[in-house]
């Protein structure tokens, strides 16, 4: 891609676009109460997909396929089972149904921006589920999941706003993946990687699961950039974009030879598919009901916003990387 005016300019834009109102706009809203926790299956989930599904439309991104709900179903044995997990892969769901099980039917979300080399796929994703309700807490009883992680979905529907703000149409398709389920297993991402007819043409996934908060609050500008260690390419672009735009991060650069464990970008890496992960490492109200937006560090996610829309906007342009 170079350093041309062309390039210089649509990335200005796109970097330009990604805001602290539309970051609040996102996460207050997947966040608050009336959402009931966002729990795989459950109605607060379902409201969270429309929502998602209500921005793509409004920015005109188009599906991927014939609808934006990509639907599957999960399988587990009966509760008193223990030491059992939800199921998605075939071989054990034709297991579980000859015995008392149970079943949720789930959603990924999936948008995309045609690139001009219709052959290849750069994905960017962000599970949206959380934990849902716990009637039998003493308090609060919500967890709301602000931070885990309705700031990485925040953070991919401005990735998407700010590709079609470059005004120009990038060389790969560019996916924009909204998983269902990962809080019960990786599901919706599981499902994908087993499904998705062109896995071979998928060149890069980025991952965000939590990027708004700080675990060490004398360092709030600390952010751990996981990525695929035979692609250096990708610590290297992070460290000139930080300094060219003037963003507020440290990154925690760990290249690793297989990112796998943690969330999402395990399902890509296990299919040595290279990859991106932010993540800013756990905090007191991880997976408690005190997850809530105003704890968000607003400046923090939106510079991380921007870091990976500029990941992005290399992944789906350089021819290598």
């Amino acid at each position: 891609m170079g350093t041309s005016l062309w390039a210089e300019n649509a990335e200005k834009k796109g970097v330009e676009s990604i805001n602290r109102l539309t970051a609040e706009a996102h996460v207050e809203f997947l966040a608050s109460d009336e959402l009931q926790g966002r729990e795989a299956g459950f109605p607060g989930s379902r409201i969270a997909g429309h929502y998602i599904v209500s921005v793509l439309k409004s920015l005109g991104i188009q599906p991927v396929g014939d609808s934006y709900y990509h639907p599957f179903d999960v399988y587990h044995a009966e509760r008193q089972k223990k030491g059992q997990r939800w199921q998605v892969e075939p071989d054990s769901i034709v297991k579980l149904k000859n015995e008392v099980h149970q079943k949720l039917s789930l959603k990924n979300i999936l948008g995309m921006i045609p690139g001009k080399n219709s052959d290849e796929y750069v994905i960017v994703g962000a599970h949206y589920d959380h934990l849902g309700i716990d009637p039998m807490l003493d308090g609060d009883q919500i967890y709301n999941g602000a931070d885990d992680n309705a700031s990485g979905v925040s953070a991919v529907l401005q990735i998407a706003r700010a590709f079609l703000a470059t005004g120009e149409q990038p060389e790969r398709n560019v996916i924009f993946a909204f998983w269902d389920g990962e809080e019960k297993g990786l599901l919706g991402s599981r499902a994908f990687v087993q499904s998705f007819p062109d896995m071979k043409k998928v060149k890069g996934y980025l991952n965000f699961d939590m990027i708004g908060r700080n675990s060490d609050e004398s360092n709030p500008e600390n952010v751990v950039y996981f990525y695929t260690e035979s692609h250096p390419a990708f610590g290297e672009w992070l460290k000139e974009d930080i300094q060219k735009y003037g963003l507020k991060l440290k990154p925690d650069y760990r290249p690793w030879d297989r990112p796998v464990g943690g969330s999402d970008n395990t399902s890509f890496a296990k299919l040595d598919i290279p990859i991106i992960w932010y993540h800013t490492n756990g905090h007191p109200d991880y997976h408690m009901p005190t997850d809530h937006s105003e704890r968000i560090n607003w400046n923090k996610l939106v510079d991380i916003t921007k870091a990976s829309f500029l990941n992005m906007w290399n992944m789906a342009n350089e021819k290598t990387f």
